[in-house]
């Protein structure tokens, strides 16, 4: 039993070479080279969306975040709409409501209220039952902290979309590695 899950768990890593590009392009965000994080983020969606992979929603969001940082707007909003429709055709309402409610906020707090707007009606059209107002319900169970990035890619966190692997270990939405909690 016990190899059959290590097993599992190894088959959900990233490719390593999609790691590498998944570090670089997490490197470039970090330090404001918002356009070749975006090439490398769009590089890795495609990709991702071409073995159907799970990860290409985040990867479409990142890239769109990347866009809009770099001063493209129309393009960034394309991307972000693009990795918030594959959350809905994978039926993954959880996840499109708090990464759409995550995209807003993190819009209007930078004065980006016309993209933000934008996202908003994009989603209500897509599941209008989403209220981007208040935020998402956050599962009871209690878990331990998590870092903010990811050891193996770098990439960001957000503790209440991780799939738990078990009470302390979460798994990298990104690349897919074990990221332990602590207490």
């Amino acid at each position: 039993m016990r190899r059959m899950f290590r097993r599992e768990l190894r088959r959900s890593y990233a490719p390593p070479d999609m790691i590498l590009v998944l570090q670089r392009a997490n490197e470039l965000m970090a330090t404001g080279d918002y356009a070749g994080a975006a090439s490398s983020f769009e590089q890795l969606a495609r990709a991702a969306e071409g073995r159907t992979g799970k990860r290409a929603p985040l990867l479409y969001i990142q890239a769109g975040r990347a866009r809009i940082f770099a001063g493209q707007s129309a393009m960034g909003v394309d991307l972000l709409e693009r990795g918030l429709g594959l959350f809905a055709v994978r039926g993954r309402p959880r996840k499109l409501a708090r990464a759409a409610y995550r995209i807003v906020n993190e819009l209007n707090q930078r004065g980006l209220t016309k993209e933000a707007g934008q996202i908003t009606k994009y989603v209500t059209e897509l599941e209008p039952g989403i209220n981007l107002n208040n935020a998402p319900v956050e599962d009871s169970e209690k878990h331990p902290t998590l870092p903010t990035h990811c050891p193996g890619c770098g990439a960001p966190i957000h503790p209440d979309d991780v799939d738990w692997i078990d009470n302390v270990t979460a798994e990298c939405e990104y690349c897919g590695s074990p990221v332990r909690g602590e207490n």
